[in-house]
């Protein structure tokens, strides 16, 4: 069960994880369940292409760009200066900031590549190849120059989980070397960068043997489409079938088209939510100028949604792409269906006997029912089903006898929360010797209070309380003034006050 208090919630049901394109993951892992091998997986996801061997042998990973960094060694290091000098270290640590310096080789000048006959970390992870420091005066920045084979080793497990099948794995081993070398960037002093901007690179300490062993078996390979480098985006969850690069970026990729992922389903992701969002805060989020109205997607062929737009009670609207709105709102994925649902009015104060009317709006709902609590049943109770206009409005009359708070029921959901306090309705008639009258619903015992107002304040003057039928009395003749009778009974019932009475 998925609840919000909040009046108006905008509710999103969805399906996979991530941005749909290439390889799905669980996918894959559930194609090497079912005996598929990592070639066969490969050719089903990048449609048209064909494996082959990758001509590069070293990629330049940006690992740090920051004011500062650390390395370290467990062993004697070497360093070599811009100019072929080069000196011998002692384990230890570094630290370097924007114009690096070595103050025990001060007369070595940056940029400074670091070797050993272990791994040396950075910021305490790690890396296996040289490590070649630079600065700009600012930042100092920390290259991993490594083989592409040890690179892909430090990628695979940071990307996939160890444990999957062999297959999976290999497949993954694959698609992480070609999406690296289709991706190497231009005009900078690196290749890839050490995270998602690239793919993430744990370095040695993510490493496993069956990953590494997944790397071994797939050497060199990569994934070819026309004798070029496939861009081979992989992902976590499909949903059932993936997207096509044109649906999703506007321009066609001959390899990157939909395909059916029915073993997709192992994933927890397969299917998503509900998500129950505040509709103020999305409204805030998109920089709506009035609260939402309606909310209408439009799907693309895979089903994932290639626009929204968003109707504001003002009769504005902003038109929003699919990823617009799944970065905006944080979602899994762009393969959402949208409802709202809102609930009216959020407080309201009426007397013991009346009735007041709930109203709100369902876009996007089949059917839609609500729900009570109070003090005297205190569990949330089925209060009836809610009949839906051809707008989507809804209009029932309720009539509680307590407070009593109500809120919507869809499916898994529970949106809305009115809270609709019950004051006792207190009859009041004065005198020349008394002020009398009852209260209902009948509470005996119930204190009763005779207040007479002094500007903009009520002070209590006298007090007393009800008998068995709710009747009670104040004798004896007022002084001049407005006077009421206030009653707050408890037992799940507000305060109360009378009309006001005139004493001449």
């Amino acid at each position: 069960m998925t609840t919000s208090p909040a009046r108006t919630v905008l509710v999103l049901d969805g399906h996979g994880w991530g941005h749909g394109l290439g390889m799905s993951q669980w996918g894959a892992y559930g194609y090497a369940k079912h005996g598929w091998t990592y070639d066969r997986i490969l050719a089903h996801y990048y449609t048209g292409t064909t494996l082959g061997q990758a001509k590069v042998a070293t990629v330049r990973v940006q690992l740090v760009s920051a004011t500062k960094t650390t390395l370290s060694s467990a062993v004697p290091w070497t360093v070599t200066d811009a100019t072929g000098r080069h000196a011998t270290l002692d384990p230890g640590a570094l630290v370097l900031k924007g114009t690096p310096a070595l103050a025990a080789q001060p007369a070595l000048q940056p940029p400074f590549t670091f070797t050993a006959a272990q791994p040396l970390s950075v910021d305490g992870t790690p890396y296996r190849g040289k490590l070649v420091v630079s600065g700009d005066g600012k930042l100092v920045q920390v290259i991993d120059s490594v083989g592409l084979e040890q690179y892909v080793k430090g990628v695979v497990p940071a990307e996939m989980p160890s444990n999957w099948a062999p297959e999976a794995l290999k497949a993954q081993a694959v698609a992480a070397r070609s999406y690296a070398l289709a991706n190497l960037a231009k005009g900078r002093a690196f290749d890839l960068y050490g995270d998602s901007r690239s793919q993430v690179y744990g370095g040695v300490k993510v490493e496993s043997p069956s990953s590494s062993a997944a790397v071994d078996a797939t050497k060199g390979q990569v994934v070819l489409y026309n004798g070029k480098i496939a861009d081979t985006l992989f992902f976590s969850t499909s949903g059932g079938r993936t997207a096509s690069a044109l649906e999703a970026t506007g321009i066609a990729v001959p390899y990157l088209v939909p395909v059916s992922d029915p073993y997709d389903t192992l994933s927890p992701y397969h299917d998503w939510g509900p998500v129950v969002l505040d509709a103020a805060k999305v409204a805030k989020t998109l920089k709506l100028s009035a609260p939402i109205a309606d909310v209408q997607a439009t799907p693309g062929p895979s089903g994932r949604i290639k626009t929204v737009t968003v109707v504001s009670s003002n009769d504005s609207q902003v038109t929003l792409t699919g990823n617009q709105v799944r970065t905006a709102l944080d979602l899994r994925s762009t393969w959402f269906t949208p409802a709202l649902l809102q609930l009216l009015p959020a407080a309201k104060t009426m007397t013991y006997g009346g009735a007041i009317s709930l109203t709100g709006l369902a876009h996007g709902v089949d059917a839609l029912s609500l729900e009570s609590k109070s003090a005297a049943l205190p569990d949330w109770t089925p209060a009836g089903d809610l009949m839906l206009g051809p707008d989507g409005s809804f209009a029932t009359i309720v009539r509680p006898q307590v407070t009593t708070q109500y809120r919507l029921v869809w499916g898994t959901v529970r949106a809305g929360l009115a809270k609709i306090a019950v004051a006792p309705r207190v009859d009041a008639s004065t005198s020349a010797s008394a002020v009398t009258g009852s209260i209902r619903p009948v509470l005996a015992g119930s204190t009763v209070e005779l207040q007479q107002q002094s500007g903009t304040a009520w002070t209590t003057v006298a007090s007393t309380v009800t008998d068995a039928s709710g009747a009670w009395s104040f004798a004896g003749a007022e002084p001049a003034g407005s006077y009421r009778v206030r009653c707050a009974p408890g037992q799940g019932l507000a305060a109360g006050v009378s009309a006001t009475l005139l004493v001449q």
